[in-house]
């Protein structure tokens, strides 16, 4: 599915659950916040994203702890704390290492993804072959991938 279609099944599956949607992006740089945006009556469902690229800025805006950001524990600080600052249902986060070259002693093209709901929050990770902008792209894909999945798993708010 292409990202546009995508972002248009999250848009028609949290309109029809009642939901609200945030993002937390460090990795993919606002690309998953513009490709929300985007989507059929965002103005609805889509209460924004925080970019926080700087260790400083997560750890100031999102309450992520000092350490390692490439890290599962990363990305679920940073759901979090983008539910709690958004005031959203449901959010996906995105931290990892785009290249060309490694950081934290982790290879281009790993991803960490954090997603809370009101079950709670759990992270996945992945690795995605490519140069940075390649990389950036197929970890927005997922992160809707993943977000997508969470909202189709969450009982109506109607029902």
């Amino acid at each position: 599915m292409e990202d546009s279609g995508r972002a248009e099944a999250i848009s028609r599956t949290a309109l029809g659950r009642g939901l609200t949607v945030g993002v937390a992006e460090s990795l993919t740089g606002g690309l998953l916040c513009s490709l929300m945006a985007k989507a059929p009556e965002a103005g609805r469902w889509f209460k924004g994203g925080v970019v926080a690229y700087s260790p400083s800025v997560k750890q100031a805006l999102l309450d992520v702890a000092p350490g390692p950001v490439v890290t599962a524990r990363c990305a679920q600080e940073m759901a979090t704390g983008a539910a709690r600052a958004l005031d959203a249902d449901v959010v996906v986060s995105v931290t990892g290492v785009g290249g060309p070259g490694p950081e934290e002693g982790h290879p281009p093209g790993t991803v960490w993804f954090g997603l809370r709901t009101g079950d709670g929050v759990r992270s996945v990770s992945r690795h995605f072959d490519g140069d940075p902008s390649t990389v950036c792209h197929k970890a927005a894909e997922e992160a809707m991938g993943l977000l997508l999945d969470a909202l189709c798993g969450i009982r109506s708010e109607t029902a």
